[in-house]
């Protein structure tokens, strides 16, 4: 019974030794600037795009583009990986994290080939997110269609 209590002791003080300790407030606050430097550059590439002419759904998209492809070259300079890591979630979360999410494993994978390294692990990480998003977006269509067939919608 004392060497199985010794052994539960052991474990506990390993498992304290190797348990990340995180420090929630400066997380947050590395996340929010992280995020909110994100969003300014976006809102400066959408200010500048309407301010040259265009319309309002064209300067979107070419903030869209333009984030990320800022992210996947920042990606590939092996930087945006850094940003994350210092930001968290604020560098994760926005568009930019997702482009991050797709180009990170195509770069690690390319000495693999074409196919079997860039084609087969490229979505390794987003995959699952579009699927999400493309079977929930089917659902809430599904819902929708039959509120409308049965007069609820």
């Amino acid at each position: 019974m004392e060497d199985k209590q010794k052994k539960q002791e052991a474990y506990e003080k390993y498992v304290k030794e190797k348990t990340p300790v995180h420090k929630l407030v400066p997380n947050m606050a590395k996340a929010f600037v992280t995020g909110g430097v994100i969003c300014v550059i976006g809102q400066v590439i959408l200010n500048y795009c309407e301010k040259i002419g265009l319309d309002k759904d064209t300067s979107g998209g070419w903030t869209s583009l333009i984030l990320v492809l800022l992210s996947v070259i920042l990606t590939g300079l092996n930087i945006y990986p850094q940003i994350a890591n210092w930001g968290g979630a604020g560098a994760l979360v926005p568009i930019t994290g997702f482009a991050n999410s797709v180009a990170a494993p195509a770069i690690e994978y390319k000495k693999e080939g074409q196919v079997f390294g860039i084609g087969c692990k490229i979505f390794t990480i987003a995959g699952p997110v579009i699927l999400y998003g493309i079977f929930t977006s089917w659902l809430l269509g599904l819902i929708y269609w039959i509120g409308m067939c049965i007069g609820i919608v």
